[in-house]
C-alpha cells in the first residue's frame, strides 16, 4: 500500500557550463542543491540538462538528483530522475525513484514526486511503498 509524505522545499540552481546557443534552443547545464522539510526531511545534490526554445514559454530538461535524510523517520539516500516538457498547451513532468536506489532503511524505496510551486513557494506531494517489516 503506497504511503504519502508531503513538505516543502528551497532550492539552488546554479550554472555548470556557459550555455551552448544555437538557432531555435539554447542547451544549459546546471547544479542542483535542495533542502526537504515536512514529511522529507533531507538535502539533495544533482544535475539538470535543459533545453530552452526561442518560443516563450517552451523548454524540456532531464535531471538526476541524490535525496540524502530521513523519510518519515526512516534514514538513508535514493535518487530521483525527472522528466519535463513545457509548452503553450501545459505542461508534463514525471518524478520517479530510480529502482533499487534506496539505501540504509530506505532500501527498497519505490515511487513517484509531484512539484507544485505557488507564489515562489515549492512543495513536494510524494507517494511511495518500502517493503513491509523494515
Amino acid at each position: 500500500m503506497a504511503t504519502r509524505g508531503t513538505g516543502s522545499f528551497e532550492v539552488k540552481l546554479n550554472p555548470l557550463a556557459p550555455p551552448d546557443q544555437a538557432e531555435g534552443s539554447t542547451l544549459g547545464r546546471m547544479s542542483i542543491d535542495k533542502q526537504f522539510h515536512g514529511d522529507l526531511e533531507a538535502t539533495s545534490k544533482g544535475e539538470m540538462l535543459s533545453a530552452v526554445t526561442e518560443v516563450k514559454g517552451s523548454a524540456g530538461y532531464v535531471a538526476i538528483e541524490r535525496v540524502t535524510g530521513t523519510l518519515q523517520g526512516r534514514r538513508g539516500s535514493f535518487v530521483l530522475q525527472h522528466s519535463g516538457t513545457m509548452s503553450s498547451g501545459g505542461q508534463h513532468l514525471s518524478i520517479t525513484v530510480v529502482p533499487d536506489s534506496g539505501s540504509g532503511q530506505l532500501v527498497g524505496l519505490a515511487g513517484k514526486m509531484v512539484i507544485n510551486i505557488a507564489e515562489g513557494k515549492h512543495t513536494y506531494d510524494f507517494e511511495f511503498t518500502l517493503p513491509v517489516g523494515d
